[in-house]
């Protein structure tokens, strides 16, 4: 009876163990390879690659949402986007039964209420699992989970972190680092608010290359895709308004 229940306990923890990375592919779980900027770049390009190809260096200047124009309602980006809510957010978030253009039930909802199922955060969640950030990443739909995260972290408040929230006017982003605005009433947060008490909304894009002039980010749900945007430095390689905190992600390599 000792060996049985055991054996019971044994199989009770392994499945409390995986029940945090199911939604994790085999590769991300163990992972196959270090978490690295390498390839955390090269997914979120593949993804980008995969919308088309899109550039917005406009702020969304002459685009209408409607069924036709929406790429996230498209056959094929619908369920795509669909697996960045199941596979970047923990098991248990009720949001992670999402696509493109569905609710949890599989209803599609109404291009007027797009922006309640924004996606954004989704994405970056995707990239990082996948590129095997691991078990400890502050995966969510919020990119203020992980900004306030980050700036904990800046702190001394989290050990071994695995974000840390740097003030852009002192830090030049690097290729894999997330670059980080607000939107709507936090469009006025600055570094020093960080962190903050309540949720914020917010966008956040991953770095995915630079030049002497600017740096090109890659983020999601930006015209209802995966959208490259291109952000102006000074010959620092600073990034200067809206962009209110970089988030240094402490990649393996």
């Amino acid at each position: 009876m000792r060996l049985y229940a055991a054996a019971l306990v044994g199989l009770a923890l392994t499945i409390s163990g995986c029940a945090s990375d199911r939604h994790a592919p085999p590769f991300a779980q163990k992972p196959y390879e270090a978490f690295s900027r390498t390839n955390a770049v090269a997914i979120a390009m593949d993804e980008w690659r995969l919308f088309g190809m899109r550039v917005d260096d406009n702020d969304d200047a002459g685009y209408v949402q409607t069924n036709a124009t929406m790429a996230e309602r498209q056959p094929g980006l619908w369920q795509r986007i669909g697996e960045y809510w199941w596979e970047g957010l923990n098991a248990g978030d009720p949001d992670n039964a999402w696509t493109g253009k569905h609710n949890a039930q599989g209803q599609v909802f109404p291009v007027a209420v797009n922006g309640q199922y924004a996606w954004s955060a989704a994405f970056i969640s995707y990239v990082m699992r996948t590129a095997g950030a691991g078990k400890n990443f502050p995966y969510s739909a919020d990119h203020a989970h992980y900004i306030n995260y980050a700036a904990r972290a800046a702190k001394g408040e989290i050990p071994n972190p695995l974000l840390i929230a740097e003030d852009p006017k002192t830090y030049a982003p690097r290729l894999g680092d997330l670059v980080c605005l607000g939107r709507g009433h936090a469009r006025s947060l600055s570094f020093a608010d960080l962190p903050t008490v309540d949720v914020f909304p917010a966008h956040c894009s991953i770095v995915v290359a630079g030049a002497a002039d600017q740096i090109s980010v890659i983020g999601g749900n930006v015209e209802d895709a995966v959208t490259m945007t291109h952000v102006p430095t000074n010959h620092s390689g600073l990034v200067g308004p809206p962009w209110f905190v970089v988030l240094r992600v402490m990649y393996l390599r």
